[in-house]
């Protein structure tokens, strides 16, 4: 009886198996625990964190906003900062800090990075605040986690509402963004198709970059369960001379 018991149990899970399903502590990522759950309470973390943000100023620091309430990302990777402090002479922080956008604190960045999934609205004060921010000094890299359309076009929905007067338009390969540390001729996808960035002057001063494919560089973001989306192969070298570039033009 125990025998065919065992023999019944083993063909049930490979049935599910071959279905897609197993149980969570079969996966690695604990009894109880998914990876989507494990990944929104890191953002919780993160969330709670902009409340008090705890950051040496007298580094170049990059802020993690904290949007629409109560929203944010894990699934950026810090990774380039480091990548910026070996590569150049600027006196950089090498992990994000946390900072709501509604906060006045958020203009103590000079950079900050800008994420996240599914559909958002801004409140006022973080509409006023994004408009302040980047016609004063601030500038932002931004892409979807995972390439999430919803996020995009919701994305796109706030910056016509905030800077009606200014676009987002195609990057040339030829603009110093591409230059400045590293040389890049060329952007694509992860299956090697063109990909291209956007970004937002003001002024003749670009203030903003983006990519709807992504910028994120899930493999280096810890406790993302993302898959990365359609990101941008060449996004740790684009992101060092973001950065690079908004520090010194």
């Amino acid at each position: 009886m125990t025998r065919s018991w065992l023999t019944f149990f083993k063909i049930t899970l490979l049935a599910l198996g071959a279905l897609g399903w197993m149980p969570i502590a079969a996966s690695g990522v604990g009894a109880g625990v998914s990876a989507e759950q494990k990944q929104k309470e890191m953002e919780a973390e993160v969330v709670k964190a902009a409340d008090a943000p705890s950051a040496d100023l007298t580094k170049l620091q990059c802020g993690n906003l904290v949007y629409a309430g109560g929203k944010s990302s894990i699934c950026f990777a810090d990774k380039f900062l480091t990548d910026v402090a070996t590569q150049t002479n600027l006196n950089v922080g090498k992990t994000f800090i946390p900072v709501r956008l509604d906060a006045d604190n958020v203009f103590d960045f000079p950079f900050c990075v800008w994420s996240g999934e599914d559909d958002f609205a801004l409140t006022k004060k973080e509409r006023d605040n994004l408009r302040k921010y980047l016609l004063n000094g601030g500038f932002i890299l931004s892409s979807p986690g995972c390439s999430d359309p919803r996020w995009d076009t919701a994305l796109r929905r706030e910056l016509k509402l905030i800077f009606p007067e200014y676009k987002m338009v195609k990057l040339a390969m030829s603009h110093p963004v591409f230059s400045i540390v590293n040389q890049i001729s060329r952007l694509t996808d992860k299956h090697g198709g063109p990909a291209f960035v956007e970004g937002m002057e003001v002024n003749g001063r670009l203030v903003m970059v983006y990519s709807k494919d992504g910028l994120n560089d899930v493999a280096n973001a810890k406790g993302c369960c993302c898959c990365g989306g359609n990101m941008i192969a060449e996004s740790v070298l684009v992101n060092v001379n973001v950065f690079t570039y908004a520090l010194l033009y």
